[in-house]
């Protein structure tokens, strides 16, 4: 099965991946595609640079034939939330062209996922990230992703979606009793 962990930046979604991976070796795992980049942006992403993270993450999810085990960190989803984001905190100007262009892109690339699980920030934050980790586009991005998937404005979602939350163990059980279904 080909699954995408989405959530926003530090909501745990290389710890689910890891917890994952552990207790399911048949998996592989395709990273960020953040990794993939030859070149690192500036230090306060755009959305040119979340358009890219968004193409090479349709790219790298094509590669995956139906069947196959591989668990992802990030969806298309992620960047398109991303890119909203960035436009309600008025940080690019509003850009239509690319955000139905980046929706498009992003409904070609969820059709290569079979389950989308989603990782929502819980109140209060177990996790407690560093102020540097840009903290409200994190909540902006959240709200963002949880919009996309509740009311599907661009209607890109044709996967099973699971949202899930609670400790690392409880998380990891859920996505267990995801694939079981």
């Amino acid at each position: 099965m080909r699954i995408a962990i989405s959530g926003t930046h530090s909501s745990g979604k290389s710890t689910l991946i890891d917890d994952f991976l552990e207790a399911h070796r048949d998996y592989l795992h395709e990273p960020e595609p953040y990794e993939w980049l030859e070149e690192i942006g500036a230090e306060e992403p755009t959305a040119e640079d979340f358009r890219r993270q968004l193409e090479i993450c349709v790219d790298r999810w094509r590669g995956y034939e139906r069947g196959m085990n591989v668990i992802g960190e990030r969806s298309p989803l992620d960047f398109l939330a991303y890119i909203l984001a960035l436009n309600d905190l008025e940080r690019s100007g509003r850009d239509c062209a690319m955000l139905d262009s980046a929706a498009e892109l992003a409904a070609a690339g969820l059709a290569n996922i079979d389950l989308l699980i989603i990782l929502p920030l819980e109140q209060p934050d177990p996790l407690a990230p560093h102020p540097s980790e840009d903290l409200e586009l994190r909540e902006a991005m959240n709200e963002r992703l949880l919009d996309l998937v509740m009311s599907d404005p661009y209607s890109l979602i044709r996967t099973r979606v699971v949202e899930v939350t609670g400790s690392r163990e409880q998380r990891l059980r859920l996505v267990e009793r995801a694939l079981a279904r």
